[in-house]
């Protein structure tokens, strides 16, 4: 196993050191200098400034009572507008907003750099709200509450400093709350190890125990779903990424639910449900890995494991999601990565389903409209080609729906059409791909094409609108391709575990099968294809660069993994060691260190170009990945540039001044590398 106090570049994990600033700031002012002073960079810039600060974009609500909710940023508003609206204004063309915060202002007046991370609202009257605001847009949050009513921030409310914070209400006066406690209440993952009950106008410290872990564990939650006449409260301790125990709260205290420690738990009416990552056998019967399971909660508690099936999967379909409204529990489905919605109803125990129409390809998302106070919903639809459009439904009324926004078309979508392909992998599995291209295109290995994936943590990549990918590529001339490789969730718990830990490497074959599958198609050519991807998807690319870097012309490596003998040394990253291995491990190091991008990376090797860009306030994925490799490749003598973005944690950008710089700067390099 390596030693690695022996990494040269290990003083570059210290993210705010003078001398580790000093390099980023060198790094940034190189990247700027080739790709800022590119033609197409400042037109690419503002057109995608454009798109993002457009007031045409859709508002996403959330609605509350009487009204519906939503967060605004554009160039007037930077960091942002938290406002509201009824229905029938927002039923208008331009409704008229009501400011309940002004994110600008408040960072002004309190001299701090604010960026709007979330908000949970007390239900029923949702009066009083916990507003988690970071410091350059990270993970870790301040807590404050805030009155709707007079617009101002409650005097002596309830108030965390920085952490990781994990607060719900139980009630309008009580909390659970995990943040960190003080010395030893965190996980070795950053996240609270302890959560607590806290009641209204006493001391934090006062605060009483209702469940703590271990530093081992990756977090320990509590939280609550509110119905009309009921409140159902759990404590979820999860010990992986993908394992956890979940308890019920009752009066005399947390009973433990029996479920499968890789099973996911909710609850809708009187109904305990129980989604499967893996088969369980439970009574008499054999429920697959994927399936959505049901049965009264008193009954389950009472002993019954009698579950009604609400979703069984196949081989090519999955269940992507699941809401309730008042008296339906709405399953969204992929079909072959295609979205389907369902209205599901329970009667004396019996569970009826019925079809709701929706468009025959495409993706969909769906969301009670007012909590569970109405079996009203919000339907939004989209595709490749196909600007985002939101509907307000009533499950009642299958045939009718009442169209609410359409986002208008920023490229021209009549000039491209949308295909679906198979790649056979290492294995003989096949791996879809979609390809948006302009129609007709000559089969010559001529076209710059971008190829993106994740393949990661069960989650799905499916066909969406991207304004910005439409204007900045796909009108340039550019191909874009999704592959949906294994490791995601498209195909439900088996495609993803397929490629987890000791079997990675297949993410990286199919990812592998689909480019080789383009160049044989003679859509592309390894010199015209280049690979973009962030996060787990950084992994991803960053493995393509060192095992096939014969097979692609340019590389975007977005906030990554790279290290993987360090990874779970950094941040919160110990939290996905069931993901990919321990490396402390000899046994599990031995299968990481075949495709660890920052140990394979070689002097000898010819590499194609390479852009990594990451924030310095990415406090999930340590942007000293990043840095690292980048420092090594050009220490080796390899093409590589870095572009470290000082705010915007995880996203990589915390305005959309700053997403679309970030983006055109992607995209300028990728034309740069693969029109010639």
């Amino acid at each position: 196993m390596p030693d690695t106090t022996d990494d040269p570049y290990l003083w570059l994990e210290d993210v705010a050191s003078d001398d580790a600033l000093a390099w980023v700031r060198d790094q940034n002012a190189r990247t700027s200098r080739e790709l800022e002073a590119s033609p197409q960079f400042a037109a690419t810039r503002a057109k995608l400034l454009t798109v993002y600060d457009s007031q045409a974009r859709i508002p996403a609500v959330t609605r509350r009572g009487d009204y519906l909710y939503n967060f605004w940023r554009d160039t007037r508003n930077v960091r942002g507008l938290w406002r509201r609206t009824t229905l029938t204004e927002y039923r208008k063309a331009e409704p008229a907003w009501e400011t309940i915060l002004d994110v600008d202002a408040l960072a002004a007046a309190e001299q701090e750099n604010w960026v709007w991370s979330r908000v949970d609202c007390a239900y029923p009257n949702y009066d009083r709200c916990l507003l988690s605001l970071s410091r350059g847009g990270g993970d870790t949050v301040v807590v404050r509450e805030f009155d709707v009513a007079i617009k101002q921030f409650v005097h002596d409310g309830f108030a965390l400093p920085a952490a990781k914070n994990r607060v719900a209400w139980r009630d309008r006066d009580t909390l659970y709350v995990g943040t960190d406690f003080g010395p030893g209440t965190l996980t070795d993952s950053g996240y609270p190890r302890i959560v607590k009950s806290w009641r209204r106008g006493t001391p934090l410290h006062d605060a009483s125990t209702v469940l703590e872990g271990a530093a081992s564990d990756v977090s320990v939650t509590g939280w609550a779903i509110h119905e009309r006449d009921r409140c159902i409260e759990f404590v979820t301790r999860t010990l992986t990424f993908f394992e956890s125990e979940h308890f019920l709260q009752r009066r005399d205290g947390l009973i433990r639910l029996d479920v499968p420690r890789d099973a996911r738990v909710s609850a809708f009416d009187d109904q305990i449900l129980v989604t499967l990552r893996s088969d369980w056998i439970s009574g008499s019967q054999r429920y697959p890995a994927g399936a959505l399971l049901a049965m009264n909660m008193e009954h389950f508690l009472a002993g019954d494991r009698d579950f009604a099936t609400l979703f069984a999967p196949t081989p090519r379909r999955s269940l992507a999601h699941y809401s309730g409204t008042r008296h339906y529990l709405l399953l969204n489905e992929l079909d072959n990565i295609r979205g389907r919605l369902y209205a599901l109803r329970v009667h004396d125990g019996a569970w009826t389903r019925t079809h709701l129409p929706t468009p025959e390809y495409g993706t969909i998302a769906v969301q009670p409209a007012e909590d569970t106070e109405s079996d009203d919903y919000f339907l939004s639809t989209t595709d490749f080609l196909t600007p985002g459009t939101l509907y307000l439904g009533c499950v009642d009324n299958l045939h009718e729906r009442e169209l609410l926004k359409q986002m208008p078309a920023f490229f021209d979508a009549q000039r491209f059409e949308v295909t679906q392909h198979e790649a056979v992998s290492k294995d003989g599995t096949r791996i879809p791909y979609f390809q948006v291209s302009r129609q007709g295109i000559a089969h010559d290995g001529s076209h710059p094409t971008l190829l993106t994936g994740y393949g990661g943590f069960e989650i799905s990549n499916t066909p969406t609108y991207n304004a910005g990918m439409g204007i900045a590529w796909l009108e340039r001339g550019g191909v874009y391709v999704l592959a949906n490789i294994r490791g995601g969730g498209e195909f439900g718990p088996a495609w993803h575990q397929a490629a987890v830990q000791a079997n990675r490497q297949r993410a990286y074959d199919d990812f592998i099968a689909v480019a080789a599958d383009l160049i044989a198609r003679k859509i592309t050519s390894p010199r015209h294809l280049g690979i973009m991807g962030g996060s787990n998807g950084g992994l991803l690319v960053g493995v393509m660069l060192t095992q096939r870097p014969d097979l692609f012309g340019a590389v975007v490596c977005q906030v990554p993994l790279l290290d993987m003998r360090r990874y779970h040394k950094l941040l919160a990253g110990a939290s996905w060691m069931a993901e990919y291995g321990d490396p402390d491990n000899p046994a599990e190091w031995e299968y990481i260190k075949q495709y660890s991008p920052y140990q394979n990376v070689s002097p000898s090797a010819r590499y194609p170009r390479i852009l990594f860009t990451t924030s310095t306030r990415d406090d999930r994925v340590h942007p000293g990945h990043a840095r690292k490799m980048a420092a090594r490749m050009q220490q080796q003598g390899h093409a590589a540039l870095l572009y470290e973005n000082i705010e915007g944690g995880h996203g990589g950008a915390a305005n959309n001044a700053q997403q679309a710089h970030m983006s055109a700067l992607a995209f300028t390099f990728l034309m740069n590398e693969l029109r010639g």
